[in-house]
C-alpha cells in the first residue's frame, strides 16, 4: 500500500445490462483473448500480446491498483448470460491534484451496443462519488472514432492532439486527449 493512501477495495456495480466486478485469475483466458486480438487493438498504444503470461500480471496489477490505493480495474460481464466483454479502469488517483485516468477496453463482440458507454458512466459515477476528484482524463487514437463517442456521450470534451505519440509495430499516430471535470460530471 502506498503511504498515506487507504486500501480501495475494487467494487462491484451493476447497470440495466452489466455487471462491472474486480478482474479475477478466472479471467485470464478472456484477458489473453481480448488483448491478443490484433483488429481490437489496432489503435492500441501497444501491440498485441503474445505471451499468455500477460493476462497473469494484468490481473496481479489490477489488484494491485486497489492494494496502493491508486485507482480500480472492472471486468464487464453481461448480466443476461456472463459473457465477458471487456474492463474498464480509473487509474492513477492523485488526491494532491484530485485527478485520475479513465481506460477501456471492449471484445469486438460489444461494440456498437453501447455497453462502454453505459460501463464507463457507471464507473465514473463510483469515481467521483468515493474520491475527492475534481478532473478525470483519457486518450483514444484519433482513428478511433467510436472511442471518441463514447467519452464525449458521458460528458468528456475533447482538449487536444498529442502529434505523433505512439510508434506501435513501426506505425506512427497520434491521440486525442479528454478531460471530464467534476462541475461537468455534476451537471
Amino acid at each position: 500500500m502506498t503511504p498515506g493512501r487507504p486500501l480501495l477495495p475494487t467494487p462491484t456495480l451493476a447497470t440495466e445490462r452489466l455487471i462491472l466486478r474486480p478482474v479475477a485469475e478466472a479471467d485470464a483466458d478472456e484477458l489473453f483473448a481480448l488483448h491478443s486480438d490484433a483488429f481490437v487493438l489496432r489503435y492500441w498504444d501497444s501491440p498485441p500480446w503474445t505471451d499468455p503470461g500477460r493476462a497473469v500480471a494484468f490481473v496481479e496489477r489490477s489488484r494491485q491498483l486497489a492494494a496502493d490505493g491508486t485507482g480500480a480495474r472492472l471486468a464487464l460481464e453481461r448480466r443476461e448470460d456472463g459473457a465477458f466483454l471487456g474492463w474498464c479502469s480509473v487509474s492513477g488517483w492523485n488526491p494532491a491534484y484530485r485527478s485520475a485516468v479513465l481506460g477501456y477496453c471492449l471484445t469486438e463482440a460489444a461494440w456498437g451496443r453501447g455497453y462502454a458507454t453505459e460501463a464507463v458512466r457507471e464507473v465514473l459515477a463510483w469515481a467521483f462519488a468515493t474520491w475527492d476528484l475534481n478532473r478525470v482524463q483519457a486518450e483514444t487514437d484519433t482513428r478511433n472514432l467510436a472511442s471518441a463517442r463514447v467519452l464525449e456521450k458521458v460528458g468528456f470534451v475533447r482538449e487536444g492532439t498529442l502529434r505523433e505519440d505512439c510508434v506501435v509495430d513501426g506505425v506512427v499516430s497520434d491521440s486525442w486527449v479528454f478531460g471530464l471535470l467534476r462541475r461537468e460530471w455534476l451537471r
